[in-house]
């Protein structure tokens, strides 16, 4: 018997996968039997069809457009996730350099790719908050850089602890590379200071399944020939991002979010204004409160994508998050490595769904 699913869609704060833009939603459901003039799904259709090949050079043209990507840097579509990018990075920028890698270590992303990254060679560590469990982030003048150094890497938006960064930290002239997954397309990118972005998608940019990859064409030739073909950006690079059958329905809802920050949102100014007014009515609640709530990250570096807090005791977080997935609001629980509460409120995250759990914290201090 059909149904009215959207009426039983909640207001979805998961961590990833997470929430992705209804309009994009509604297109992908119109067409997904038959692609317009494709005659059969996307997911059905050729990675090397017409249809598709139109579907990629969007995606890439888009992203393109909206982040204003230089000439000089090529756009690839992987697989693997920031997993795979924890060790394709020190593999292909790392491996035989003679050289130190920098990682400036702000969470638990950060620390666990550092874990793969000494693997492939020397690494650096330019700082580490994991004494203050990853709070704040560092000063330019705390970061110990490496006085040759292969690359300097960073995490901008560390999930579980709720940092983010609002600038590029400074590299001595090294090649920036960053792990943007969980921050990509919330605000402008000034490009050209990165050396490497990447994000795996499923947070602000599409599904679970893609990595976007932005890389500087200069540093395609630091890929070994010795590496196996799949972890070489330079053989990625050369087949157009078809090395093997590319993942062609996550490419498809990229470039319908892409398509959707540009034509709804009317482009990354206002997706960074939307982002900052949504995270500000949450701290707001939490500075408010006299201590009921307290936010993990220092206020400086508070994350707009992934509000952190504790509540006065863990029977009342638990409490908290039985009510507000009762109250269909899902997905708030924090991680074990932090605890208490995490709201995750990407792109795609309504300010309806904000305003409603701004007024259930609100409620909810009054009631208990």
């Amino acid at each position: 018997m059909a149904t009215n699913t959207l009426s039983e869609r909640i207001y979805n704060f998961s961590a990833g996968p997470a929430v992705l833009p209804l309009s994009v939603l509604q297109q992908a459901q119109a067409e997904l039997l038959c692609l317009p003039g494709a005659g059969a799904s996307i997911l059905e259709i050729s990675h090397r069809s017409p249809a598709f090949g139109e579907i990629l050079a969007s995606a890439e043209s888009t992203l393109r457009e909206i982040l204003q990507i230089p000439a000089n840097y090529r756009v690839l579509f992987l697989q693997g996730g920031s997993r795979l990018q924890f060790s394709m990075v020190p593999m292909n920028l790392l491996r035989d350099s003679g050289k130190t890698a920098d990682y400036i270590v702000t969470g638990s992303w950060g620390s666990k790719a550092v874990d793969e990254a000494v693997k492939e060679g020397d690494v650096n560590l330019a700082w580490n908050g994991k004494s203050d469990n990853f709070n704040r982030l560092p000063t330019d003048d705390e970061v110990n850089l490496s006085d040759d150094s292969a690359y300097v890497y960073f995490t901008s938006n560390e999930t579980i602890q709720g940092v983010q960064y609002r600038h590029e930290p400074a590299t001595g002239g090294a090649p920036l590379i960053c792990d943007a997954s969980s921050d990509f397309l919330c605000r402008p990118l000034p490009v050209d200071q990165y050396g490497l972005i990447y994000a795996c998608a499923q947070k602000n940019a599409g599904p679970a399944g893609v990595t976007v990859v932005i890389v500087r064409e200069d540093l395609l030739e630091h890929s070994g020939d010795q590496l196996p073909g799949y972890l070489s950006y330079k053989e990625h690079d050369a087949n157009g991002s078809m090395y093997n059958t590319p993942p062609t329905f996550g490419i498809y809802l990229v470039d319908l979010i892409a398509k959707w920050i540009r034509d709804e949102i009317g482009g990354l100014d206002k997706m960074a204004e939307r982002n900052a007014t949504k995270s500000g009515l949450l701290y707001d609640v939490i500075d408010q409160s006299e201590g009921f709530f307290t936010g993990h990250a220092e206020t400086a570096n508070r994350s707009w994508m992934n509000v952190t807090f504790t509540l006065p005791t863990p029977e009342l977080e638990k409490k908290f998050v039985a009510q507000t997935k009762a109250n269909g609001l899902d997905g708030l629980k924090g991680h074990r490595s932090v605890g208490g509460i995490r709201a995750s409120i990407y792109n795609a995250q309504t300010p309806d769904a904000i305003h409603a759990l701004r007024d259930f914290m609100v409620d909810f201090q009054k009631n208990n």
